[in-house]
């Protein structure tokens, strides 16, 4: 092995200072180098206009997303403080623009000047400044304005002031570097889903969305009068189970018993729906996509509260099984949107709280409130109670459904023995073992003369198979043909379906099989058949063909003899160049046979001797395009395919095998 650097000592350690510590370690702060992390940069400055509006200081941000990827969030706040600060003896500009952990958000007494803050740490307008290629900020305080630039981390002219009398507030204008993220070019939906967002959460707040397209700016608004509830009733529509309910507690909590108590305050809309379901949870208005301490609050009570009106009323058969919270979940609308003055997110991109203090005051609401509007509710309770009941009755049976078809499709069972006219070889060597579906019987026979029974299995189809994109999961494994292609295959299928939520068995490492090799005739029929067999794996298991385990076995068009020789062509184009190269010399050219008519010598020539043979691989890489063409050709899209023939027809009329 080559020698290590072996000069590591005290002078190899270093401090990483300045913009630095964002520009070289951008994922530290932002979660990301890529699109994410500055999605998260953007996300830090508008939390700081959120935070100045939430405390009553405004009533409107503008958000600019520019065609250079550059981007302007502009409030109607106090003005970020800039001016000179006596107690830290610097300029105010310099601690939340240069420094980390600089702010005025880590009070939480009454000298607080945010009660509930979406920005604690001190880190996002600093680190947003460093990762920026420029920053442009002005600052009005009703009596005077203040303008700032940086490039690259670096303050450009200090801080310049002058007399103004405009509408206080603060426009900050930026463009995240390149050199800093691998991507910054944000696309539209991300500002439209969290303003759209932010607006759900922050009642009264209007956010206003300007997108350059070319020389105008295209712009949308998004503003909810009634916050979360306006949400939940949009989501649930006018159909719903139940009307929309809206709770509101605030609680003093403490996370620990040595810990200091903190105040909490819970927003909750819910509703329930036969046709919808929607879980959200935000924490002082951040999107906690992975929830934490709501989630787990509302999986204990909605089961709780639930599972005892189903025991009180009797509602359970006997010797039922307990509800999930993915009964409840199937049903559920459910949006809750917290505020505390104390809060421990998972990491700095606040995608989940673990404050217990927050947990448990959610959960002892929540249990509350649903056993009241239950009580006061008989109606919506027995509706309720009869939602989550089918819901879970239905999952269990997908679960029994599921069970089924793996233990029918994957058995270890011996299967020889198990599908009929199977031939199976004799190495267990995955890495060697080939299996051929050809069509029928008489098919069967001529690969089995012709193979090396070593290593390569014939598996004969029986007539055309199922078209598997026209019929559904139930009438697809009632088809003898398929389950035991299956069962032979060995690993399973991926299906996901409505009526049995998930019938997936599919494990790769079952796979019986190094190539699975399509084997029909080159005539119309056997084209169908290679088709409907494409389908089919398409369908049911999409992997083993993203993987490179299908194969198609060429079969030779035409035979041409020459004196002893015999020349196959696979193409009209190869026919011809053959008979260019056998020119004034006696032949004879005959359609090639099908398979079940070839010798067993010529069937091992052409179609099985891995030396000798042509296969052409199944590609994943227009999975896409492959999907749409088995869908107009073999879908239910009668008129696309009636359009398509008409329009492309004439070009298949030379193949056609008619007379």
């Amino acid at each position: 092995m080559p020698k290590k650097n072996q000069s590591y000592g005290n002078e190899s350690i270093s401090m990483l200072k300045g913009a630095d510590r964002v520009r070289l370690r951008p994922a530290v702060i932002f979660g990301s180098d890529g699109i994410e992390g500055c999605e998260h940069s953007v996300f830090e400055i508008l939390s700081n206009s959120i935070d100045e509006a939430r405390e009553g200081y405004g009533h409107e941000i503008t958000v600019t997303r520019y065609s250079d990827w550059s981007v302007q969030v502009e409030d109607h706040g106090r003005g970020c403080p800039v001016d000179y600060n006596p107690r830290e003896k610097r300029y105010n500009w310099e601690l939340v623009f240069c420094e980390m952990y600089a702010g005025g958000k880590y009070h939480n007494g009454e000298d607080a000047s945010y009660e509930y803050s979406l920005g604690l740490n001190g880190l996002g307008l600093c680190a947003t400044q460093y990762a920026a290629e420029y920053m442009d900020v002005e600052i009005h305080t009703g009596e005077t304005k203040y303008t700032l630039h940086f490039q690259h981390g670096e303050n450009v002219g200090g801080l310049k002031k002058e007399p103004s009398t405009a509408p206080s507030g603060t426009k900050i204008h930026w463009k995240p570097d390149l050199q800093v993220f691998t991507d910054i070019r944000i696309p539209v939906e991300y500002y439209e889903d969290t303003l759209r967002r932010q607006a759900i959460v922050n009642n009264g707040l209007k956010f206003v969305l300007k997108n350059q397209n070319g020389k105008k700016f295209d712009t949308q608004e998004f503003l909810y009068e009634n916050g979360i509830a306006d949400h939940v009733k949009e989501m649930a529509g006018d159909d719903a189970l139940t009307s929309v309910q809206s709770w509101q507690a605030e609680r003093t909590v403490r996370d620990r018993a040595d810990k200091p108590e903190y105040h909490v305050k819970v927003n909750v809309a819910l509703a329930f729906s036969n046709k919808t379901h929607l879980t959200e949870y935000y924490h002082n208005s951040s999107w906690l996509e992975h929830g934490g301490a709501p989630d787990k609050a509302a999986r204990n009570a909605f089961v709780y509260q639930i599972d005892s009106y189903l025991k009180q009323n009797n509602k359970y058969n006997k010797n039922e099984s307990k509800i999930t919270y993915a009964d409840v979940e199937d049903c559920l609308i459910l949006v809750i949107s917290s505020f505390s003055n104390r809060t421990s997110y998972e990491n700095q991109t606040k995608k989940a709280i673990t404050n217990k203090g927050i947990q448990e005051a959610m959960t002892e609401m929540l249990r509350h409130q649903l056993e009241v509007y239950f009580i006061e509710n008989p109606l919506d309770a027995d509706k309720i109670a009869a939602q989550v009941l089918i819901n879970k009755r239905s999952r269990e049976d997908a679960e029994k459904t599921r069970l089924n078809l793996k233990k029918k499709l994957t058995s270890n069972m011996d299967i020889t023995s198990r599908v009929a006219k199977f031939v199976d070889c004799r190495s267990k060597d995955v890495s060697r073992r080939e299996i051929f579906i050809v069509e029928g019987d008489s098919a069967l026979g001529a690969c089995k003369q012709a193979r090396d029974p070593d290593f390569q299995a014939i598996m004969p189809i029986r007539g055309k198979i199922l078209n598997c994109l026209k019929a559904d999961y139930n009438r697809i494994f009632k088809s003898d043909i398929i389950t035991d292609l299956v069962k032979v295959l060995g690993c399973g299928v991926q299906v996901k379906s409505k009526a049995n939520k998930d019938l997936s068995s599919f494990d790769m490492d079952n796979l019986r099989w190094n190539k699975i090799i399509l084997c029909t005739d080159a005539d119309v029929d056997g084209f169908q058949i290679r088709t409907l067999l494409l389908t089919m794996l398409y369908r049911l298991t999409p992997e083993l063909i993203r993987q490179g385990k299908v194969f198609i076995a060429e079969s030779p068009l035409y035979e041409i003899h020459c004196k002893n020789e015999t020349y196959f062509a696979y193409d009209e184009v190869e026919k011809e160049r053959f008979l260019k190269q056998l020119k004034g010399q006696k032949l004879t050219i005959q359609r090639s046979k099908g398979l079940g008519e070839n010798e067993p010598d010529m069937m091992n020539l052409t179609t099985m001797n891995p030396v000798t043979r042509r296969l052409i691989k199944v590609m994943p890489s227009d999975a896409t395009a492959t999907g749409k063409t088995f869908d107009l050709l073999l879908g239910d899209n009668l008129s696309g395919r009636k359009q398509y023939i008409s329009e492309h027809g004439r070009e298949y009329v030379e193949e056609l095998d008619v007379s």
